[in-house]
């Protein structure tokens, strides 16, 4: 069963493809489990003109927020950009592309580009900016936008535990959006803290079966807290 080995050993043999101008949706929600060594590994490879699927653009000096560094990003598809004065900076002086969208339906772009679906219907934004320029139809009375579905180039993932074969469980509230950028990048690559052998995980507990991803690798991590709150 050799052909249905997903592990590959090193960030460049992970990544090995990616070129310029690309579509990358990124999992992870703030810092919480986001593919932070496939970042650095992007980073380390110098591609540009890069288009970037992520609810967020991870914070000023790591996560995502890296690559806006060395101007590595052209445009960034988000629901959340707050907590980055460089994205700010560039978003500001017209270097940085921003399409905002609501978090639910950012989601289910990634859901639906996974499902093939191309484009579905949503009352999410219809009367707001978000609308400009989409469909719009009634059913039951009431309106709804058309938003088209996202599908990646490649899609970049952090998981928690996988075997060989590629099937991945999350953990907590690292799952956030990472299952579904799973679903959603014509190459997915997953960086995981532990690999086992097939058969050894609980087919009950697998988020992410493995005909979904293409490529694994073990990965060691900062999980670096973002905003780190105690009792005085």
């Amino acid at each position: 069963m050799a052909g249905f080995d997903k592990v590959v050993s090193s960030y460049d043999e992970a990544l090995a493809g990616l070129t310029d101008n690309m579509t990358v949706i990124a999992g992870g929600f703030g810092l919480c489990g986001i593919p932070e060594n496939l970042i650095a590994q992007i980073r380390k490879m110098g591609v540009k003109g890069l288009t970037v699927v992520s609810n967020n653009c991870g914070v000023d000096g790591f996560g995502l927020g890296i690559l806006l560094e060395d101007r590595q990003v052209k445009k960034m598809i988000s629901s959340y950009v707050g907590e980055n004065a460089l994205f700010e900076q560039q978003l500001l002086n017209g270097e940085l592309e921003v399409e905002l969208t609501p978090q639910g339906t950012l989601a289910e772009k990634m859901r639906a580009g996974g499902a093939g679906i191309p484009a579905f219907y949503t009352a999410t934004g219809y009367g707001t900016p978000v609308a400009e320029g989409k469909e719009v139809r009634e059913f039951k009375g009431r309106k709804y936008i058309l938003e088209e579905s996202i599908v990646g180039d490649f899609a970049i993932v952090k998981g928690w535990k996988a075997d060989r074969y590629g099937n991945v469980i999350y953990r907590h509230t690292a799952q956030n959006f990472n299952p579904l950028a799973a679903t959603a990048g014509k190459i997915t690559v997953v960086e995981v803290e532990e690999i086992v052998e097939p058969g050894e995980l609980d087919p009950t507990r697998i988020h992410t079966p493995g005909i979904y991803v293409d490529r694994l690798i073990l990965g060691t991590f900062e999980k670096r807290i973002e905003k780190r709150t105690v009792r005085s």
